[in-house]
């Protein structure tokens, strides 16, 4: 019997140490180092039992004689999705994707594999086939494309890959996966890397897709060490607050089209609808006109988007004021403040100022700064901002209104919603003619304050 080797792994970075220490010298991360059994069986490649068992060995080409021809993808039927991989699934493409526990990873998965018109082998390691009947029932249970396997090991599955030979493959989720080469407990280092790395040879060998589910940790991060998200093509992250009925679906890695895209879908009882229009959503529906509310035109990729900014001011009764910012970034919200009271003369420091984004999404584009002007101005002088105002501008530090791009597009989506005036830089390059809104040019945040306050 072969001796059992073992290594030290840090569970944060996975880099491999031959002796404990207290912090690792990678990711200087403290108290992650964990010793693992690495001892490996005879290694067989999953394609054992092939007819020829012969695979022949790449040569390199020169730059100018590789094929260029676009690969084709794989229609989803999935807008969302689509937009979101940049077109579809590409063949012998590796994704991960993560989420908060509950929020619908496997519900959007498995209703993907009951939609594609493929033969798609959903693999489980965490329900029983009737548990995942139970949910396909609920949103397409005519399918006759989608073979459910309930399995940890990956031999095993790779046994059932051979007969069935499906045209995508999922696995729910990575971290309950286990090999018979490593003696470790499934969801370690050294199971993961293995596991992964035997997913990504059968996806690359065979030209199949392969879509992974991966557990987080309590930070946000994707769970098991970070040499994951490397070994991946696409790394996805499903957010949204549970307490909503509103996900967003974000690329934060994509090797075959842009991190810059974002998907909108509803949770229903009957699965995820696909939200077409998402400035709809974002925007409330209210009768009367309220004061510290203004709507920014902001964009999410290629997709314009109108969405909802509330503010509230208010003396501070404690004597220390506060600031709090939910979907902004809160040192941005504390600059716009201070250049308010350098700029423009309003006295901001002694009043608490909360700030939120409507619908649970988080914005990083600075052509919102416009809008939160309007609406921290609106509530500290107690006048609402008309409801046919949007916004689309950056502010500096000199008080000045800076040019946002695309503004042409961001004009065009405010028309097809209806608004009568859209507020932006005199500085911005406008190609966009349109008789049925107004363009108002300014310049520095006193023409803002002008038009709302008088």
């Amino acid at each position: 019997m072969a001796k059992v080797k073992t290594a030290f792994f840090c569970s944060s970075c996975g880099t491999q140490f031959s002796k404990w220490q207290g912090q690792c010298s990678a990711c200087k991360q403290w108290n992650t180092i964990v010793e693992e059994v690495i001892q490996k069986e005879e290694k067989v490649s999953w394609q054992t039992k092939s007819s020829t068992g012969v695979r022949k060995a790449s040569k390199p080409l020169l730059i100018n004689e590789i094929d260029s021809t676009r690969e084709i993808r794989l229609n989803t039927l999935d807008g969302e999705l689509n937009r979101v991989l940049g077109g579809g699934l590409v063949p012998g493409s590796m994704i991960l994707l993560g989420g908060e526990p509950g929020i619908g990873k496997s519900t959007l998965l498995l209703q993907l594999s009951l939609k594609l018109p493929y033969k798609v082998l959903y693999v489980s390691g965490e329900e029983s086939q009737k548990q995942i009947k139970m949910r396909a029932e609920r949103v397409n249970p005519n399918n006759t494309t989608c073979y459910i396997l309930t399995e940890t090991n990956t031999q095993n599955i790779f046994r059932q890959i051979e007969e069935i030979d499906p045209e995508v493959l999922i696995i729910d989720s990575i971290q309950t996966l286990h090999t018979d080469y490593i003696e470790a407990s499934a969801g370690s280092v050294s199971q993961i890397k293995e596991t992964t790395a035997e997913l990504i040879k059968f996806a690359k060998e065979t030209n199949t897709p392969v879509i992974l589910i991966g557990h987080i940790t309590k930070d946000g991060n994707i769970a098991g060490p970070k040499i994951l998200e490397h070994m991946v093509d696409t790394v996805l992250q499903f957010e949204g607050d549970r307490n909503h009925v509103y996900r967003i679906l974000r690329g934060l890695k994509n090797r075959f089209g842009s991190t810059a895209e974002l998907g909108i879908y509803e949770m229903l009882g009957n699965g995820l609808r696909e939200v077409a229009n998402p400035s709809e959503i974002l925007l409330s529906h209210r009768e009367e006109e309220l004061s510290g509310t203004a709507i920014a035109s902001t964009l999410e990729g290629m997709r314009p988007l109108m969405i909802e900014i509330q503010a509230l001011v208010s003396t501070a009764v404690y004597g220390t004021p506060q600031r709090s910012a939910t979907g902004y970034n809160l040192k941005r919200l504390n600059m716009i403040l201070a250049v308010l009271e350098k700029r423009a003369g309003f006295r901001l420091g002694a009043k608490d100022v909360f700030l939120n984004i409507t619908g649970g999404i988080s914005v990083d584009d600075p052509a919102i700064d416009l809008a939160v002007v309007a609406s921290i101005l609106s509530s500290n002088e107690d006048i609402p901002v008309p409801k046919d105002f949007c916004f689309a501008g950056e502010v500096g530090l000199s008080g000045e209104i800076r040019p946002v791009n695309r503004v042409d597009q961001r004009i065009q989506e405010a028309e097809k919603l209806g608004f009568a005036t859209i507020f932006v830089s005199k500085y911005n390059k406008i190609t966009y003619k349109s008789k049925a809104i107004k363009v108002a040019l300014v310049s520095k945040i006193e023409d803002i304050a002008a038009y709302l306050v008088g």
